[in-house]
């Protein structure tokens, strides 16, 4: 007897010492490539990026996973025992792994495998853990071991609240959401913190199967697994059999979440978007909670892209109706074959609708939808529907409805009253264009309109269109003329002339637009309406390698300029926005600014990691305020231009609203300021300008460059826009003056010639003009543009002596005083 115990103890002992040896060896085999899993220790889940408008709207989430983090201090603990009781009832007291738990589903699992069903398992949510984040889904012996193995090591490592955080963070809980606080939310429309029990008992019987239990497709199954956790979190005394009773006898209501509200700017999100990748990285942007500020100013934006899209159907329909969609029988089921044709892009942004013509009387059109629904365009709304020939040419109105549309066209429509009883005719733009509007003494963007319709264009005109500036570049000539001795009454000859360029070049033969001449202007006359043979004139005179100083260097509207005249006229390509930056630089008395979209942007704890006005300001941080004066921050801004020319500028671009090329803007009865552009051909069209506190650009034309049409220019395509844009954004504020800086005199000027106004005269405005260089009654000087200065009675407008052929172009000399260049 004693012989066999000693046999059996060294047969225990021998195999005590093989099982160590065969776990030793198993976990040495298992765990020689495990994942680092101390790496969790700093683990931050992706969390969704917001970006917000200026007044706090939200603009745009980027994610790649729908996810709200939330610390597990701040987890209600009803949430953390809906989920302890459902998946892990010992969490606090085993050290990764669940024996007893284990070995229970063993013995389930030999019998779930007898019924040819999936293993249940027995991970802990540790182990929950380590596979989701580590390991993957693989049903394999090896693959629990190694989850088994990295749960231990974690539990040595971390502690157990921050194992839980990762999980109650991380778990997989249906409908594209991770973790529960957005679960909360997209399953009830609630944070956590006002969750019922049996809310939180369904949520936390979601993360075996989620899309199994899923009560809009399976409630039956959804209720038994909820119920199931109500007995568990019952069985473990987080609630009272009477909360469990009461629980389950609530049915699972599913709430839509709210809809946020959302501020709407396609190209300027996108800009942003842009901007952070560049700035950050994507996987940061798309992953890493930022939380980002920018200025966008919606009501703004609303306005500009009303009234960009206004000027472009407005030109749109000069030019003519270029038919139907599409055709279909309009009779037997016209619904279905009308429902069948796509809406074109771009129609549903602007709340355009497909519809079929069923007929046609004298002074309107029957149209059906896809719902069966019938409705009119009354003859009103097809007058316009002229048929399109060409850019230039159109055929005659129509006479009768009948003559516009016909029964089986499927057209565009637009709803005009509330009833829905009478709609207009619309067709999707072929011109595009774009509209920026910033502040003018920060460079703060507020509103960007890249076309007609992101949906339709992804192409932003605003900051990727490089486009000819023509006549728009005008006032940066001017300016550069002003800071070189010019005045805004010296008299330029207005005369047709040629210009040699040098050897290889063409000769340069500049016109005005209408090809009339006036002799001796005033600067600001020749601003006013536009004259280029007197912006050739002083542009050569000022010479080139200033022009170009301006233009590139100062104020940044081109990127190189080739020492060729015709960068005067504008032959230069540039942005939207870089082109409204320029003038915004104006107002701003010289001053240069940048462009921003991102104002702030915070890290997902908070931390402020990009600020654009990144100016020192001691008091601005964590100071109480007590009734003190506000700290003063310094001007950083970069003074590229005399203060006083900026103005003299500005009040004459005020005569261009006034009195010039701009006069459709004036309507608005506000100060405004601002200049009309047209390149060769009518190709594209600009209106830049401002108002003390709000600079604004807007361009149109082709995608693919073409005329936009023989009459079509500045002031008929794109002042409108910004004339409809500055009336709604200055609707209902005072009207302010243009701000005057020091070492400006406003002098009383005949309109015409610049000097001073005789007795009785009517036409008489205020010129601005540096002390000692105001006009007089004297005999006046003319810019000849070839070195020689003309009395005024030499030329006579429209004359003979039209033809004055320069040289290379005479360099500035020195023009100061009263006796400057008159």
């Amino acid at each position: 007897m004693i012989k066999l115990l000693k046999i059996l103890f060294v047969l225990v002992l021998f195999g005590g010492i093989v099982g160590v040896g065969v776990v030793g060896l198993a976990v040495w085999y298992f765990g020689r490539d495990l994942p680092d899993y101390q790496q969790l220790a700093n683990y931050q889940p992706p969390v969704v990026t917001r970006v917000y408008a200026g007044d706090g709207r939200l603009l745009a989430e980027y994610a790649t996973e729908k996810r709200v983090f939330v610390p597990v201090g701040a987890m209600p603990p009803l949430v953390i025992h809906a989920f302890l009781a459902a998946e892990d009832r010992n969490f606090y007291s085993h050290p990764g792994v669940d024996p007893l738990s284990m070995v229970r589903a063993a013995i389930t699992d030999l019998f779930r495998l007898a019924e040819h069903r999936r293993p249940a398992g027995a991970s802990t949510i540790t182990q929950q853990v380590a596979k989701n984040f580590l390991l993957n889904n693989e049903l394999s012996l090896k693959r629990k071991i190694r989850e088994a193995l990295i749960a231990i090591r974690m539990e040595q490592a971390m502690s157990k609240d921050r194992i839980l955080e990762l999980y109650l963070n991380g778990i997989y809980l249906g409908g594209g959401t991770y973790g529960v606080a957005a679960a909360a939310l997209n399953y009830f429309n609630k944070p956590l913190d006002q969750l019922s029990v049996q809310e939180a008992a369904f949520l936390a019987a979601l993360p075996k199967a989620p899309n199994n239990y899923d009560p809009r497709r399976h409630p039956e199954a959804a209720t038994e697994r909820r119920d199931w956790v109500i007995d568990r979190m019952a069985d473990a005394g987080f609630i009272t059999p009477q909360q469990a009773q009461a629980a389950k006898a609530q049915p699972i209501e599913l709430r839509q979440r709210d809809a946020t509200e959302m501020a709407h700017a396609d190209y300027f999100n996108e800009e942003v978007r842009r901007a952070l990748i560049d700035r950050y990285g994507e996987r940061e942007v798309y992953e890493g909670g930022l939380l980002v500020r920018t200025s966008l100013d919606p009501t703004l934006q609303t306005a500009a892209d009303k009234a960009l899209r206004g000027a472009l159907e407005a030109y749109d329909r000069r030019h003519g109706w270029r038919g139907p969609v599409t055709r279909i029988a309009s009779d037997g089921d016209w619904q279905s074959r009308l429902a069948a044709v796509p809406v074109p892009a771009g129609a549903a942004d602007v709340g355009w609708s497909l519809a079929v013509v069923l007929s046609t009387a004298g002074d309107a059109a029957t149209i059906g939808f896809a719902n069966g629904r019938e409705a009119q365009i009354l003859y009103s709304e097809l007058r316009w529907a002229r048929k399109y020939i060409n850019d230039d040419a159109v055929g005659p109105v129509p006479a009768t409805a009948a003559a516009a549309v016909a029964a089986g066209d499927v057209v565009l429509v637009q709803k005009l009253d509330a009833a829905g009883k009478t709609y207009g005719l619309r067709q999707i733009p072929a011109a595009s264009g774009a509209l920026v509007a910033m502040d003018p003494h920060t460079g703060r963007v507020l509103a960007m309109s890249g076309g007609f319709s992101f949906a339709m264009s992804q192409f932003d005109r605003a900051t990727q269109a490089k486009r000819q500036t023509g006549s728009a570049i005008k006032p940066f000539i001017y300016l550069a003329a002003l800071d070189h001795g010019f005045t805004p009454s010296t008299l330029v000859l207005d005369a047709p002339f040629v210009v040699d360029q040098g050897p290889g070049l063409p000769k340069w033969n500049p016109t005005n637009y209408e090809h009339r001449f006036y002799g001796p202007v005033p600067l600001f006359f020749a601003l006013q309406e536009s004259l280029n043979l007197v912006t050739a004139r002083v542009g050569t005179t000022v010479g080139l390698p200033i022009i170009q100083d301006y233009l590139v260097k100062r104020f940044g509207i081109l990127d190189q300029m080739p020492l060729e005249d015709s960068y005067i006229l504008g032959a230069g390509v540039t942005t939207p926005l870089r082109l409204t930056t320029a003038y915004a630089m104006l107002v701003n008395g010289g001053k240069q600014i940048h462009p921003t979209f991102i104002d702030r942007v915070q890290d997902r704890n908070g931390k402020t990691i990009y600020r654009a006005d990144d100016r020192p300001c001691d008091g601005c941080n964590n100071v109480a305020w007590t009734g003190q004066a506000p700290p003063e921050l310094p001007d950083m801004q970069a003074q590229i231009a005399d203060p006083r020319s900026c103005y003299q500028i500005v009040s004459m671009l005020e005569g261009v609203v006034q009195r010039g090329t701009g006069r459709i803007v004036s309507s608005i009865g506000k100060p405004l300021a601002g200049k009309t552009g047209t390149t060769n051909e009518s190709a594209d069209t600009w209106f830049v300008g401002f108002s003390p506190d709000l600079a604004a650009g807007v361009y149109v034309g082709f995608d693919q460059p073409r005329s936009l049409g023989k009459h079509e220019v500045g002031a008929t395509v794109a002042a409108p826009a910004f004339r409809d844009f500055m009336a709604a954004a200055l609707k209902g504020r005072p009207a302010i003056p243009f701000r005057i800086p020091p070492g400006i005199e406003l002098v009383r000027i005949d309109a015409r010639t610049g000097r001073l106004p005789a007795s009785g005269d009517r036409s008489v405005i205020w010129g601005a003009f540096k002390p000692g260089t105001e006009p007089t009654n004297e005999p006046s000087q003319v810019v000849s543009g070839n070195g020689i200065t003309l009395g005024v009675g030499d030329f006579a407008p429209n004359g003979g002596a039209a033809s004055d052929e320069a040289g290379n172009g005479a360099q500035p000399g020195p023009r100061s005083g009263t006796g400057g260049l008159y």
